[in-house]
């Protein structure tokens, strides 16, 4: 299953603090050597300022050795400087942790907050420098809720103009992530992505990898948070520069886009739009969730589509962001085949069905029978034939009406495009033919 691991991939477009959660993951997966990947969580530490998880993987890694002398001078370093920094800004954290400190949040303008603070103790701007300084510290160090505090109260205090605004932001996001604070994690992903979205970078380049890293921190609040499957289809299929960013730096993340398609049934007319984009990047990312879209919707291969529902399986199993929904998706992943399959068939033996859903007759015609009496599916079951019989389902007015309405804006829109395309072409004519007077 390594082959379909994405971590690998995903690491450069994270936070280091970020990539910790997906290694403890796949640790308990067993798809990589325990010594590699407790040599790479090590290499990570050592970017941080988390000393003791750094010498809690060192026993393990080398049990026979004791604590290296440069990691136990750093751990005296990182408590005096941590000391240091508290030592500059204590009458500000003060107000900060103060319970009448909730006045500060009913104070929208930074300027009248600044005012508020010179009132109430010595302040200067100039101390906010250090209030950035201690939460990265803090953050460093693990100390993911105080730098939230922090962070929030610079922002309350700070223009959006400043020069650590954006790093702020950024942090503030990793920071709730952390502590799987996800309501505000979400409030913070919107609120950073219409920054990115409003600021004049210094290249398009730039903007574009503020896009792309934006998409990867995403996938912790969209698969935890409960609106998140559908937040996650509206950003990254039909905002186009997110769209482009996929398509542009990392074709890898259609794996989430089309799981959150698959298990979210309110939202599958998703579907022909995604098949689409999955068509488009096929030659620059496959794996087997992409491929059983393709298998179903494209090739109507029921056999192709039945073989890599099994693949399918272990990836999201191995997944560290799809793994809480395999049930959900193996159920979704079968109702597909079935309705696909149902479109084209009217009548159904059940053995065959059951061949094709991965599962035995007895589970399936009981499967089939929940369908019906959910009213999920206009058939009947013939017990003794061992088939199902389909019901015709005629399209309703109203359905009617909406077909035909789409089918009129595509083509209104056609030759829209078609009148422009001519005029530009009558336009640039006449020019051609001013020009050459002109010239003659």
């Amino acid at each position: 299953m390594a082959k379909f691991d994405l971590t690998p991939v995903m690491a450069p477009y994270l936070d280091v603090h970020l990539v910790f959660p997906l290694m403890e993951f796949i640790s308990g997966k067993e798809i990589y050597n325990k010594q590699e990947l407790l040599q790479a969580k090590l290499d990570i530490l050592s970017k941080t300022n988390m000393i003791d998880f750094d010498i809690d993987i060192r026993k393990i890694l080398y049990p026979d050795e004791g604590v290296p002398e440069f990691l136990k001078v750093k751990r005296e370093k990182v408590i005096t400087e941590m000391q240091e920094l508290q030592d500059e800004v204590t009458s500000l954290l003060k107000v900060i942790t103060d319970d009448s400190s909730a006045a500060l949040e009913t104070m929208k303008d930074p300027k009248a907050l600044t005012a508020y603070l010179a009132k109430e103790i010595d302040f200067n701007i100039e101390m906010m420098e250090n209030i950035y300084k201690i939460a990265k510290f803090k953050y460093e160090c693990g100390n993911y809720s105080s730098t939230t505090g922090y962070l929030y109260f610079y922002l309350l205090v700070m223009p959006p103009t400043d020069k650590n605004y954006l790093s702020v932001l950024w942090g503030k996001l990793a920071a709730e992530i952390l502590i799987q604070n996800w309501e505000t994690a979400l409030e913070d992903l919107n609120k950073l992505r219409e920054f990115i979205d409003s600021t004049t970078f210094s290249s398009s380049l730039q903007l574009l990898q503020q896009r792309t890293w934006l998409i990867h921190w995403s996938l912790f609040i969209f698969f935890n948070h409960p609106k998140g499957r559908d937040l996650i289809i509206d950003m990254f299929l039909y905002r186009p520069h997110y769209l482009n960013a996929i398509q542009t730096m990392c074709p890898h993340i259609l794996r989430y886009l089309a799981t959150a398609v698959i298990i979210n049934r309110s939202r599958r007319s998703a579907l022909k739009d995604l098949v689409k984009v999955i068509q488009q990047e096929s030659y620059t990312y496959r794996d087997p969730i992409t491929e059983f879209l393709e298998h179903l919707y494209v090739n109507f291969d029921f056999e192709g589509a039945r073989q890599k529902l099994h693949e399918c399986q272990m990836v999201v199993f191995y997944d560290f962001f799809l793994v809480a929904c395999l049930d959900e998706f193996v159920e979704n992943a079968r109702l597909m085949i079935f309705e696909t399959f149902c479109r084209i068939h009217q009548c159904i033996s059940i053995g065959m069905l059951a061949e094709k859903l991965n599962m035995n007759p007895d589970e399936a015609e009981c499967w089939i029978v929940n369908l019906i009496r959910n009213a999920r599916l206009d058939a009947k079951i013939d017990s003794k034939l061992g088939h199902v019989v389909m019901g015709t389902q005629p399209l309703s007015p109203y359905q009617q009406l909406l077909e035909k309405v789409d089918s009129l804006s595509v083509r209104s829109e056609a030759l829209q495009a078609l009148i422009e395309r001519k005029l530009k072409a009558k336009n640039q004519d006449m020019r051609w033919g001013t020009q050459a007077e002109q010239f003659s």
